[in-house]
């Protein structure tokens, strides 16, 4: 028998474990107790809308965890607001457009499922100042359900979970922005504020989509869920403190309104800033990472649709020791 310590209890430590635990290894969890990224995360599943130029292999790897995550979902068998509603990418004028239609076209010579609609007929909330827009099949998943669940799976399977590490055996570390510090790699905070709307009396938002906005050159995605919250995010920061400014929150609303001006009616429920473990490449360091050490981190925005591939990756590289072909374009000896 196996035994694994995962350093790090946000979704993709959490899954490691569970994924570990039930192929008959011993897993310990250590857990310092502080929130990680994934409470501020707005939980997109978006391996389209994410696809960005000169970063295929990324795309490659969130296509395939998307792939994943709907057994993934079922298989913890709670409700984490996984939800196959799909996303809708809006631009508010003549420039905005363009900048989507461009990108559009690059998703679509990747293979990826863009298709040019009219917003309003998809959304009639939106704004008819709203000059066009694309759907994707992107999904959502709410991450402060997803943390509890894994960590309830985790347990079931039979992690242990404190402060102190229990096992010897293989080591994982999947602590987000302290993983450099642990390891020595260029793992970076890179600083994301985010607001939580909450639609009058507590019904559901009027629109059902993600709704991911060019708005006058501004970026802003609008996540809503069932029980009337609205996740309206992010900025992009390399900044290191954890304030929630004025100025951010005065740009997500300008954007979220411009976009869907219902939403000046609703109450803003909360304004936080959290850390996304980002790398020079903006892509995850996944493997081994010298004797008996193995990585998962720098997961950037990308952590919680990552989840699912790259827990299954790290437990077959644990119980076998040969790493997945997969793997390979995001091997620590890149930085190393």
């Amino acid at each position: 028998m196996n035994d694994v310590t995962v350093i790090g209890a946000g979704p993709i430590g959490l899954a490691i474990a569970w994924r570990c635990a039930s192929r008959g290894m011993r897993v310990s969890v250590v857990d310092d107790g502080r929130r990680g990224a994934a409470h501020a995360s707005a939980g997109m599943l978006g391996p389209v809308a994410e696809a960005y130029f000169g970063e295929e292999p990324l795309t490659r790897l969130l296509v395939e965890s998307a792939k994943r995550w709907p057994a993934f979902a079922a298989e913890l068998g709670e409700d984490v607001g996984y939800r196959t509603d799909g996303t809708l990418i809006v631009a508010l004028t003549g420039d905005d457009y363009a900048e989507a239609e461009r990108l559009w076209t690059y998703q679509r010579d990747l293979g990826l499922r863009v298709e040019k609609v009219r917003p309003r007929d998809v959304e009639p909330l939106l704004s008819p100042r709203v000059r066009g827009g694309a759907f994707t099949d992107d999904h959502q998943v709410d991450p402060r359900r997803l943390v509890p669940a894994l960590r309830r799976a985790a347990l079931a399977a039979g992690t242990k979970i404190g402060r102190h590490r229990e096992n010897a055996g293989s080591t994982v570390i999947a602590a987000g922005c302290g993983s450099a510090a642990l390891t020595g790699l260029p793992v970076r905070p890179v600083k994301g504020q985010i607001l939580r709307l909450r639609a009058p009396d507590g019904r559901p938002p009027g629109f059902r989509h993600v709704i991911r906005g060019y708005a006058d050159g501004r970026h802003v995605y609008l996540v809503p869920r069932l029980d009337g919250e609205v996740v309206v995010g992010a900025t992009v920061e390399e900044r290191t403190d954890t304030l929630v400014t004025a100025g951010a929150v005065l740009d997500l609303l300008r954007a979220a309104a411009d976009l869907v001006p219902d939403l000046v009616e609703y109450e803003l429920a909360e304004a936080i800033a959290g850390h996304r473990p980002g790398t020079p490449d903006n892509m995850p360091i996944l493997g081994f990472h010298g004797p008996g050490t193995v990585v998962a981190t720098g997961h950037h925005r990308h952590g919680v649709v990552l989840t699912p591939v790259t827990a299954d990756l790290i437990a077959d590289l644990i119980e076998t020791g040969e790493p997945d072909p997969m793997l390979a374009p995001f091997t620590p000896a890149r930085f190393t």
